[in-house]
């Protein structure tokens, strides 16, 4: 390979698009836009209307609740790349393993409000976990394995018992 031989990927660069220049370009007079109508005008944002009919969104009954503010963002970790983890010498399984442990052997990027342990996978491992929550069939795997589970409760919740005393 030479300097001069150096080149883009096919399709990478394609020449701008230049309208209202004549009728020979294809995209002369009405610049590919058609003729008249609200959707030729500059600034047309009409998503969800409906030409002055009630829109769906508004003729729907609101129903449910969402707790949004007070939602747990936990990190979710499987048994079988808890597994991977330990096979691959990323977590020692003779050690006390909690959220720290985790995120350093780069199970996932941000602890969040805490690590839920769910039961996705095989456990050969006995090994000793602390968690913010668990699902029944990841706690029975672990003591099946040798191991146990501790759940604790997740650290926003910490904080707030903490501040509350």
């Amino acid at each position: 390979m030479k300097l001069n031989e150096i080149s883009d990927n096919p399709g990478a660069r394609t020449p701008r698009k230049r309208v209202g220049r004549g009728i020979g370009s294809g995209l002369g007079k009405t610049s590919g836009k058609g003729h008249k109508g609200q959707k030729s005008r500059r600034g047309v944002a009409i998503n969800g209307y409906e030409g002055g009919q009630m829109p769906l969104h508004r003729r729907l009954p609101k129903r449910g609740f969402t707790n949004a503010p007070f939602k747990r963002d936990y990190a979710e970790v499987n048994l079988g790349r808890l597994q991977t983890a330990i096979d691959a010498g990323k977590l020692d399984p003779k050690q006390p393993i909690d959220a720290a442990s985790l995120k350093a052997a780069g199970l996932f990027k941000a602890v969040r409000d805490g690590v839920r342990l769910l039961g996705v996978g095989e456990l050969t491992a006995k090994i000793d976990i602390t968690v913010a929550g668990a699902s029944k069939s990841a706690v029975a795997a672990v003591e099946k394995a040798g191991g146990s589970v501790k759940v604790a409760a997740p650290a926003k919740a910490a904080e707030a018992e903490a501040s509350a005393e």
